[in-house]
């Protein structure tokens, strides 16, 4: 199997499973138990959270662990929004379902929602956030890496936008964490997963800067310092601050890696494969992700094709009820209908090869053809 598909998930890294696996076995007290097993699970923790906090330059007391980057940006809306109870939100078109989902439960409860759009190049300009904020406004969302493009975000600036305004802004790191800095210098909040980072599924963290502006959402104990209620989850906490550090650690290095199998990948397809697109500004990319449009063809028959090989990849649509819709990120940056469905979406990950990129170009060469030719 060659695996091209490291922005849905990437393989769990052995010696982070290493590190959990006390946790799994002997370790397996619960963190809240007031004796030696729950002291070594809630020891474990505490580790973990100043291991995060250092990498990421906040206080350990900002970090909370969550079971990934949805339930952080649900947190984070849905908390903001609690503690208001009314007010107007603004959120880029084209954020993940976590956060534009969310905020659409927000509306049938009256509050207002404004959708920025990105620029053709996939980025969203600070300039038009400046210009959705009312008097009103009291959050804002913009992903610092699109999903399904990898072109990163102006953050910085839109978050001083937010903090002139006085507006709560959170920021998706879920595609950036392994590649970049998290923006604690200017977001409120942040959320990551740990499997996007050969980390363990399931686990993640929300760094939350000003607590006082968010209001849990998950009642029923004093876990998480009282503000996420429910047994933590020690092994996945361990493997997230494990993961975590290695990736920050190992980033200039796995960075150029994963960048030069893309780069060439892409210069490739677009090269010797006539009639394709490459969707984002490759200079404002993460180094993993690159999103390709194929004139003629479905990209849904693509994956079909690549799968039979053993290459996995991902389609740019979302498929509800056997029918493939084109997608909404594509579609808000200026691509057609087909266009968009026509995309497909190859991401690289530490674990690549050169030899792998050939293999997967060739074979891609040829499910092209062959669809265009029937």
């Amino acid at each position: 199997m060659i695996y091209l598909d490291n922005a849905a998930s990437t393989k769990l890294d052995e010696e982070v499973l290493t590190k959990m696996m006390p946790y799994l076995t002997e370790q397996y007290g619960n963190a809240q138990s007031q004796h030696a097993a729950g002291r070594a699970s809630a020891n474990a923790i505490t580790a973990a959270r100043d291991k995060i906090a250092s990498l990421v330059g906040c206080r350990p007391d900002e970090v909370f662990f969550v079971s990934g980057g949805t339930e952080a940006g649900n947190t984070a809306l849905k908390g903001v929004c609690a503690l208001h109870k009314k007010g107007h939100l603004i959120l880029s078109s084209i954020e993940h379902a976590s956060l534009s989902e969310s905020a659409s439960d927000m509306q049938k409860l009256g509050f207002d929602v404004t959708f920025v759009q990105p620029e053709s190049d996939g980025a969203v300009l600070a300039e038009n956030i400046a210009k959705a904020m009312r008097e009103d406004t009291i959050f804002c969302a913009v992903m610092a890496a699109n999903n399904e493009t990898g072109v990163i975000q102006p953050v910085e600036e839109i978050g001083k936008i937010c903090r002139e305004k006085g507006v709560f802004f959170y920021t998706d790191c879920v595609q950036t964490a392994a590649y970049l800095p998290l923006p604690a210098n200017c977001a409120d909040a942040m959320g990551f997963s740990s499997h996007k980072f050969y980390g363990p599924k399931g686990a993640g963290a929300l760094i939350l800067r000003k607590r006082s502006d968010v209001l849990r959402l998950i009642s029923g104990g004093m876990q998480e310092m009282g503000f996420r209620g429910g047994t933590v989850n020690t092994a996945g906490i361990v493997g997230t601050a494990a993961a975590y550090e290695k990736a920050c650690v190992n980033r200039d290095k796995v960075n150029a890696h994963i960048k030069g199998l893309r780069d060439k990948f892409v210069n490739r397809v677009l090269t010797e494969i006539e009639g394709t697109r490459l969707n984002g500004d490759i200079n404002k990319m993460i180094p993993s992700i690159a999103n390709i449009s194929f004139d003629g063809c479905g990209g849904e028959n693509i994956l079909f094709l690549l799968d039979l090989k053993g290459i996995c990849v991902s389609t740019g649509a979302a498929c509800a009820a056997g029918a493939v819709s084109p997608s909404d990120t594509l579609i808000t940056m200026g691509c057609g209908i087909s266009e968009a469905k026509s995309s497909v979406r190859f991401s690289f990950g530490k674990h690549n090869t050169e030899e792998e990129v050939d293999l997967v170009f060739d074979a891609l060469k040829f499910a092209v053809e062959k669809i265009r030719n029937n």
